[in-house]
Formats: structure tokens, C-alpha cells, sequence
């Protein structure tokens, strides 16, 4: 089986579970319902622009309708010894080691200060 029939598969099962004839779908993207039913029987091809507007209609993301999902994408790309996982580490370390540089500049700048307020104090009495 093709892909782009897997991927019809499942846009009729979606439309399906929601309730949903051709002619539902064709009035909400705008064409006949001939028009849909050979878009879902593989007889005219299915664009990305209309494919967005079915999983906007049905309510699902687009990758429902294809093998894979952002979960798994996202497990694959971000394990503790990918490259990826190892710069937002060195990132992070960084910026802890930049805000801790800060806070004592900070910290000194107060102290500072305050020694020029006392001097005030004193030279005010």
C-alpha cells in the first residue's frame, strides 16, 4: 500500500469519527462532493494546502494522518548523549555561571552604596 493511501485511510477514519459525510466535507473546503470523494479514493491528488484545511476540519494534527508523531521525533532527538541535549546543558552552565558573575557585581554595587549612604549619614549629623 502507498503511502498516500495510508494517509487517505486515516482521513476517512477521522471523518468517519466525527460524524462526518463527503458532503459535509466538501461544503467546509469549498468543493463538490464529487470532488472530495475522489480526493479520498486516490482519483485526484491531495495537496499540502488542502490536506491542512481536512486536519483543520477534523480537528486533528497533521501528523495523525501519517506514521509518526512529534513524541517520538522529539525522544529520538533529545537522549542525554545527543549533541542537542549536550548544548542546552553547556547553555544552561553558562548562563549559571553569567548570572552568578551578576549577582555578585550586584551584590558589590550594594555594598558600595550603602557605604556611600552611611558617609552621608555621618556627614549629615
Amino acid at each position: 500500500m502507498e503511502a498516500i493511501e495510508k494517509v487517505l485511510i486515516k482521513i476517512r477514519d477521522a471523518r468517519k469519527d466525527k460524524g462526518y459525510s463527503h458532503e459535509n466535507m466538501a461544503m467546509e473546503l469549498g468543493i463538490s462532493q464529487g470532488a472530495y470523494t475522489n480526493l479520498e479514493n486516490n482519483e485526484s491528488r491531495l495537496s499540502v494546502e488542502r490536506l491542512i484545511q481536512i486536519a483543520q476540519i477534523l480537528d486533528k494534527p497533521i501528523y495523525s494522518f501519517f506514521e509518526v508523531s512529534p513524541q517520538n521525533i522529539f525522544n529520538q532527538n533529545l537522549k542525554d548523549n545527543s549533541i542537542g541535549h549536550q548544548q542546552v546543558q553547556n547553555l544552561y552552565h553558562e548562563n549559571r555561571e553569567t548570572l552568578g558573575k551578576l549577582l555578585a557585581s550586584y551584590e558589590q554595587q550594594i555594598s558600595n552604596m550603602q557605604e556611600i549612604i552611611d558617609l552621608l549619614k555621618k556627614d549629615c549629623k
